[in-house]
């Protein structure tokens, strides 16, 4: 069912800083910041040969990623993106076989345009896991 790991997402406290790190120091080519006022999130990406990272910082104090940096003050991994190419026939199989999906369960738009739906880091070895529409 999933497809290729599409991004590792990474909390930091310091956008502009971390970003710098991934371009400058490890030269890396680094996206421009986008705002995703729906998810609580600024997000910038690294483009990898093979995959992304995305690095994300709350976009006001209600935003998830805020909750996360109280507990990781540093920062630190916060979920992996898998894509998937029918994302609510992902959803329905998921749900039948127990899975939780956060949320009302349906797909919202995420970083890349695409719908994206999050899965209980509970279910899934205590990871958050996102997946994508391919």
């Amino acid at each position: 069912m999933i497809g290729r790991l599409n991004h590792v997402a990474i909390v930091v406290p310091d956008l502009a800083a971390a970003a710098a790190i991934y371009r400058d120091t490890l030269g890396a080519t680094v996206s421009a910041p986008v705002d995703l006022p729906e998810h609580g999130v600024t997000t910038v990406f690294v483009e990898l040969p093979n995959t992304r990272i995305e690095l994300l910082q709350p976009l006001g104090q209600d935003s998830p990623v805020a909750r996360f940096l109280d507990s990781h003050p540093a920062g630190g991994m916060h979920h992996v993106c898998y894509e998937v190419d029918d994302i609510l026939a992902a959803r329905d199989r998921l749900i039948a076989a127990g899975a939780r999906v956060l949320g009302d369960g349906e797909p919202r738009i995420g970083a890349h345009g695409k719908p994206v739906l999050f899965l209980h880091p509970k279910d899934f070895c205590g990871t958050l896991v996102e997946l994508e529409q391919a």
